[in-house]
């Protein structure tokens, strides 16, 4: 577990991915204030300080992609076909534990970076807007780190089973940012609001993000069977697959 933290801090990719995450949420606070404050006076807002906390979501999928993403780069010109991959084999064989070492790694990196972003995000808009701002919920800061941490592992899972990680990381951001999958099919079939990018929302959002009301121990328990069932196929590929 000590390599792999090593390893995904050293990576520039994951820097990005934590800097993004750290500042993204408390940076569209500041931007976000004066039209928060009218939307309030005329009583259009709800969850105020902890809807902005959806953005910082994009930091935990960078890092579950990179993570994985980054053994499969190819080395150089030199040799196309070589990646780090087979240099992290020959020193853990054990695939098994490779896996839950990547996999702890991760969700440390990623709770941290969770914790403080959403309690800074939170604190910063009782700053910014003393006066509308809720208090400061645990429950609801530790709902947006394991949304963060599950969602990060998600990528993880995804980008393992397909060993591309541009395509993963595309996808991801696309349906977090510009247009949600799962959002328009939840128009279509409402079972649809139990997908995992979904459903996670719940963990941070008290309002109904898909027209259909689930309740966070719900949303937790939906979305981590979710996972978990990503990380078993992704495990049972990575152990039948050569490296």
């Amino acid at each position: 577990m000590s390599a792999e933290l090593r390893k995904l801090l050293g990576l520039p990719t994951a820097w990005t991915g934590l800097v993004l995450g750290l500042i993204a949420a408390p940076a569209l606070v500041f931007v976000n204030t004066p039209g928060v404050r009218r939307a309030i006076e005329s009583g259009q807002i709800d969850d105020l300080g902890y809807e902005n906390l959806g953005i910082g979501l994009l930091g935990a999928l960078i890092l579950g992609v990179v993570t994985v993403s980054s053994e499969y780069t190819s080395t150089g010109d030199d040799s196309p076909g070589a990646h780090q991959m087979t240099a992290t084999l020959l020193a853990m064989p054990h695939r098994r534990r490779l896996l839950a070492a990547k996999a702890a790694a991760l969700v440390l990196v990623v709770a941290v970076q969770g914790a403080l972003t959403a309690s800074a995000t939170v604190l910063l808009t009782q700053v910014m807007l003393p006066e509308y701002a809720p208090p400061f919920d645990l429950v609801r800061i530790a709902g947006a780190v394991l949304y963060w941490v599950l969602l990060a592992l998600l990528a993880a899972a995804v980008t393992l089973i397909f060993r591309n990680g541009v395509i993963t990381l595309t996808y991801f951001i696309v349906n977090s940012t510009v247009v949600s999958v799962s959002y328009l099919l939840t128009k279509l079939i409402p079972w649809a609001a139990y997908l995992p990018d979904i459903v996670g929302a719940h963990l941070i959002v008290r309002g109904d993000p898909a027209a259909v009301a689930i309740g966070p121990v719900t949303a937790a328990l939906v979305m981590t069977a979710w996972v978990a069932a990503f990380l078993a196929v992704a495990a049972w590929l990575f152990h039948r697959r050569p490296a």
